[in-house]
């Protein structure tokens, strides 16, 4: 692949701080990683209808969908799902520097990929860990993968075929073999209100007296 040498970053006339005041709340990268059937779109979704209530600005990106979007063109081969997080990782960095708080909702297996995810987005990203053991998995199985997986018809499949490699040093850790959806939303709550503060918005009437 040719690539380009003429290539110049642009800088943006408008400030991370200045975003961080026209939404009411810093930014940041809600990065969610574990096994198929732990949980992970369930919650990513209860959280953004949650936090969207309480007026963030908040968006999740989902396997599933990018996969008929941005990643159309990718397969399911060990390269192909390494360049499926590369891009992830990248565009839920532009999402945190936009003033967004993203929400991302994939398995994300390795470690290193994970890591290249955190570089690209920096001190915004955190890793949350959707702790569900493979049995739980296995008994949830909503969609019939790890049925098929243990058939033989789905190959590389993590947890089965392919390795997961579980986070070293995740900032928050949510077992879903042992709490309940509420328990887990109330904790990733406690943890966006704690991390993420929240400002007086650009423009809103107070701030003027």
């Amino acid at each position: 692949m040719s690539r380009s040498t003429n290539i110049v970053p642009v800088d943006h006339k408008v400030s991370r701080a200045d975003r961080h005041a026209t939404a009411g709340h810093d930014s940041g990268v809600l990065w969610f990683t574990g096994l198929s059937a732990s949980g992970k779109t369930t919650l990513a979704l209860a959280l953004e209808q949650r936090l969207f209530e309480r007026g963030y600005l908040v968006y999740v990106l989902d396997g599933d969908n990018i996969r008929t979007g941005l990643n159309a063109d990718l397969g399911f081969s060990p390269d192909d799902r390494a360049e499926n997080i590369r891009r992830i990782g990248e565009v839920a960095a532009l999402f945190a520097d936009a003033g967004f708080i993203v929400i991302t909702s994939f398995i994300s297996p390795y470690r290193a990929e994970r890591e290249r995810a955190r570089l690209a987005a920096g001190e915004a990203f955190h890793e949350i860990y959707i702790a569900a053991d493979l049995g739980t998995c296995e008994r949830r199985d909503p969609k019939g993968l790890y049925r098929k997986a243990r058939a033989g018809a789905i190959a590389d499949f993590t947890g089965i075929s392919a390795p997961y490699e579980p986070p070293e040093a995740a900032e928050l850790i949510l077992d879903t073999a042992k709490l309940s959806v509420e328990a887990c939303l109330d904790r990733l709550l406690e943890y966006v209100e704690s991390r993420f503060a929240r400002t007086r918005r650009r423009g809103d009437p107070f701030l003027s007296k």
